[in-house]
């Protein structure tokens, strides 16, 4: 069985505050917080690609196991901002960043529920005995698609990337998760042109990411409850169980409203969105290395990760510290 080894994040040094924002759309740090619960975001600097951030977040956690890269069987990065449009991986950038040269290496492609999906894959290749070591990354440079003349969207996103190293143990780790797709909504959270659809640009914005807010709101809301309730009923444990639900960090609205349908407090969510916003597929390992480092998470607890996002997708995964 797998179970987590360590932990590791990296975060830009530049700090972007809200009232930063109000000189570039019509806004305040008053609005933006009352909305959505972020004071700040980390932006990457000119020379950072998300490669760049993955490995230092990487290296942290390798570092912390006192494990070699050598010692990788598998890199996954989860991400929605790679390096290159379509090829190279992210992931093979980041595995040759690293030294882990005797490791395969994949990118995770679910947006914003893309480190939901990677952990999956990693229990999956673990328990398959395909793979003793993989390093899962959530890495993203969000602030080099977002429009910032977009009041929407510009002051929801920002950089960041964490890591979480899985290994095999005889004791056990993780339960099969809890993953679903709703692709009829995919139109309501994109990017409108680079792919093959639309290959070209049709627009000054046409390349910058576009969201139907109101759409992914109340989608968000509906299925963060339904994938929490499905993936412990799938593996026979309960709510109260649970020590820490640890969800995508998008909006601190969506939490507390899904918090409420499940009748439970909001401080049962570990977030940390106020200070670095919603680093799509980055949030969750984020706050998960930021909890580590805290020291709030004990070997033995239960926890339950949920993610949500473009495609739509979504899902939870659920694992013993």
């Amino acid at each position: 069985m797998p179970r987590v080894l360590s932990t590791g994040m990296y975060v830009p040094e530049r700090i972007m505050e809200n009232h930063e924002l109000s000189g570039l759309v019509d806004t305040s740090d008053e609005w933006i917080y009352s909305h959505t619960g972020i004071r700040r975001r980390r932006i990457a600097a000119d020379h950072q690609a998300t490669s760049d951030l993955a490995v230092l977040a990487g290296e942290q956690a390798l570092i912390r196991a006192g494990l070699p890269a050598e010692n990788l069987d598998l890199v996954l990065v989860a991400t929605s901002t790679p390096d290159y449009l379509g090829f190279p991986s992210t992931a093979s950038l980041v595995q040759h960043g690293l030294g882990a040269s005797k490791a395969g290496a994949f990118d995770i492609s679910a947006a914003c529920t893309g480190f939901v999906y990677a952990l999956e894959t990693a229990r999956a290749f673990i328990v398959a005995g395909t793979a003793r070591h993989v390093l899962v990354i959530g890495a993203e440079t969000f602030s080099r698609i977002v429009n910032w003349k977009d009041r929407n969207t510009c002051i929801l996103f920002g950089d960041g990337a964490g890591a979480v190293l899985l290994g095999h143990s005889d004791d056990a780790g993780f339960y099969p998760s809890y993953l679903r797709s709703e692709g009829e909504g995919g139109s309501s959270l994109l990017r409108p042109t680079g792919g093959t659809r639309v290959p070209k640009s049709t627009g000054p914005d046409s390349s910058f990411v576009a969201m139907d807010g109101r759409a992914v709101y109340a989608f968000a809301i509906r299925v963060i409850k339904d994938s929490i309730l499905e993936v412990l009923a799938r593996n026979g444990r309960r709510l109260d169980e649970v020590k820490w639900i640890v969800p995508h960090q998008a909006n601190v609205r969506i939490v507390d409203s899904a918090a409420k349908r499940l009748e439970l407090p909001l401080d049962r969510f570990y977030l940390n969105m106020e200070d670095y916003a919603n680093t799509s597929g980055a949030t969750i390992p984020l706050a998960l290395a930021e909890m580590d480092a805290k020291g709030l998470l004990s070997r033995g607890d239960l926890v339950l990760t949920v993610g949500f996002g473009a495609g739509l997708s979504y899902g939870a995964n659920l694992f013993t510290w």
